[in-house]
């Protein structure tokens, strides 16, 4: 079939030609930020979840809807070795230029700039990454001080004002929360809570590893208490489908019920799994419909792309060490797996191994879901890491 037609979108963060099966979660985000325009006590909402199940896309369509509704949001990624306050300036900048341009919030606005340019001068000789333009001069004692968890507070709080001002809310769309440093999380956290206590319209929406619970509570005991951690996972059966139905037949393509079961069975419904193999089942069949034999050749052809991208770029980041703790995991299935029978397939003892397996855990491919035992954060790894060192080799 014409490639060009192809509706099956893999990549990352990519939207789906179809977001299924997560209408749910869009409903409780819409009644959180619009209780929070409205002064009514809400958690902020993080969610938390495996690489591929499509928090990422879930995040911007939220964001994305946020503003059609009329919130002010701020769309910010968490990369390794950034710090928060460099990522949030330049988009708390932009946010705030548009709440000056409301005739009711601009003095309130405009003096949030101004504790803007004082945070950015305050806090430049400990976080240097902070690049961001200034529109006002500081105004003295206004988020100044050089103290992320002090500035911080104060800098939402004028931000979170000049939004209530203007009948609106700040929402803080934050992804990949994971890699901000504990002390930043601390900060942030301390800063929602103190707007939540003011009854200022100011929420995080964030996504992460399934360590974020566990690396919030470490940053401040009460966090559970502010924040809502939904899990993302992968899509049951029937949204599975849909998501892999529906755009074809928008395209006037059938797919078999068995090629639809093996698509599904194959991807164990995750969603960037799903649109690889849609996409290479869309490729490889000649008409519709597409057919189990179609899937079939569409498999391999969707592990080959898997194992050269969305696997190996990760892999490729990985000390010899941390490769052989992960084969050894492989080794042993799909996990979880306690970190002893992890040694063992190494024979090593636990203790020798505990620096490499917290280097895992920063990096996020490993995370850990009960004390002792650890698991992929990546669908379908285990498969990769046996086929990317096969034998026994690895042993040595």
């Amino acid at each position: 079939m014409d490639p060009v037609q192809n509706p099956y979108a893999p990549g990352a963060g990519t939207p789906p030609p179809e977001l299924a099966g997560r209408d749910d979660l869009r409903e409780t985000i819409r009644v959180a930020l619009e209780r929070v325009r409205l002064g009514r006590a809400s958690k902020s909402i993080l969610m938390v979840g495996l690489r591929g199940v499509g928090k990422t896309v879930l995040l911007d369509r939220m964001r994305t809807d946020a503003e059609s509704a009329g919130i002010q949001t701020l769309a910010m990624e968490a990369p390794e070795n950034r710090s928060l306050p460099a990522i949030l300036a330049p988009q708390l900048r932009q946010a705030l230029l548009r709440l000056s341009r409301n005739e009711r919030a601009r003095e309130l606005a405009q003096r949030a700039l101004r504790g803007l340019a004082g945070f950015a001068k305050a806090l430049k000789v400990k976080y240097q990454d902070i690049e961001v333009g200034l529109d006002f001069e500081p105004e003295p004692g206004l988020a100044d001080n050089g103290d992320l968890e002090l500035d911080l507070q104060a800098l939402l709080a004028a931000a979170g004002a000049a939004s209530k001002e203007a009948g609106t809310a700040l929402a803080l769309f934050l992804d990949e929360l994971q890699y901000v440093e504990e002390e930043e999380l601390a900060a942030l956290i301390t800063a929602l809570h103190r707007t939540a206590q003011r009854q200022l319209p100011v929420v995080l929406v964030g996504a992460g590893l399934p360590q974020l619970r566990g690396r919030m509570g470490r940053a401040k005991s009460y966090a559970e208490r502010l924040f809502d951690f939904p899990e993302v996972g992968p899509l049951p059966p029937e949204a599975a489908r849909t998501a892999i139905a529906k755009p074809a037949e928008a395209q006037g393509v059938r797919i078999d019920p068995d090629a639809l079961e093996r698509i599904v069975r194959e991807t164990r419904g995750y969603p960037y799994f799903l649109q690889e193999w849609g996409k290479h089942a869309w490729d490889v069949a000649e008409h519709s419909p597409i057919t189990l034999r179609d899937v079939e050749e569409a498999s391999r052809a969707a592990i080959a792309a898997l194992d050269e991208s969305f696997f190996r770029v990760r892999f490729d980041r990985l000390t010899p060490l941390e490769k052989r703790y992960l084969r050894a995991m492989a080794e042993l299935g799909e996990g979880p797996h306690r970190s002893g029978d992890i040694a063992d397939q190494l024979n090593r003892e636990v203790t020798s191994l505990g620096p490499t397996r917290g280097q895992l855990i920063a990096k996020g491919m490993i995370w850990s879901p009960s004390h002792g035992d650890t698991a992929f954060t990546v669908p379908l790894f285990d498969d990769f890491m046996r086929r990317i060192m096969p034998g026994d080799d690895w042993r040595q």
